[in-house]
């Protein structure tokens, strides 16, 4: 009987490498955002981690590649519950609704706040920086989307267009509420029922402008996000 493939054991060698950049990542998180992008350094670091300058630098060549590192792992966990969400047998408005409301949920803890001003005021001056925050965050979540939407329209659930703007438009619309507020400094904190709200009337005005139209009868089918700049 053939057993089953099952993913090899990491040696202690290679478990405590894992859990030391681990350790960097959960440091190098909170000092980016208590120093800005500007105000990190890997000396900086380096210091606060403690040991070695050498530890360091053996896991991150540069400031930016761990910050990219911090930015994957922060939106790597969303990623993953949101492909979850997204099932292509479920009811589409709960499906969406579920999906709105994690986003809203999402880009509305604290942490997420502060990296989106961060991104901001730093963008302009750091290009590659923000290149990093988009390709990581905003971009492939608008893909995931736009993939979903896109097997919706195949399906007939929603008439055809163009699934990557309709992965846009939906995205503005859940973040123009709760999270524009807190960006501004016009709410203290998240709030559950306004992410609620949020997340209901984003999905029912997204439903009301993306409807079939019972007139396309035969068009053709939409087009896939591989086949659209994103």
């Amino acid at each position: 009987m053939t057993k089953p493939d099952c993913p090899p054991i990491p040696s202690r060698r290679e478990a405590r490498r894992r859990d030391r950049r681990d350790a960097i990542l959960t440091l190098a998180q909170g000092y980016f955002l208590d120093h800005g992008y500007a105000g990190t350094s890997m000396s900086g670091i380096a210091a606060e981690l403690g040991g070695s300058k050498g530890t360091l630098w053996s896991h991150f060549r540069s400031k930016e590649e761990l910050f990219a590192a911090v930015l994957d792992r922060v939106t790597n966990t969303y990623r993953a519950e949101l492909s979850q969400i997204l099932d292509p047998c479920g009811a589409l408005e709960a499906t969406l609704q579920r999906a709105c409301h994690s986003l809203v949920e999402k880009v509305t803890l604290p942490d997420a706040i502060a990296l989106h001003r961060l991104i901001i005021a730093e963008g302009r001056r750091f290009p590659e920086l923000a290149r990093i925050f988009f390709d990581l965050a905003p971009k492939n979540t608008r893909l995931l989307m736009a993939d979903f939407l896109a097997g919706a329209m195949e399906r007939g659930q929603l008439r055809q267009a163009d699934p990557v703007d309709a992965a846009r438009a939906l995205m503005a619309l859940a973040m123009s509420g709760c999270h524009q507020q807190l960006l501004m400094g016009q709410l203290g904190e998240p709030d559950p029922a306004g992410i609620r709200a949020d997340a209901n009337f984003t999905v029912d005005l997204f439903l009301r402008a993306y409807a079939v139209d019972k007139a396309e009868g035969d068009a053709p089918p939409a087009a896939t996000p591989s086949g659209h700049s994103a």
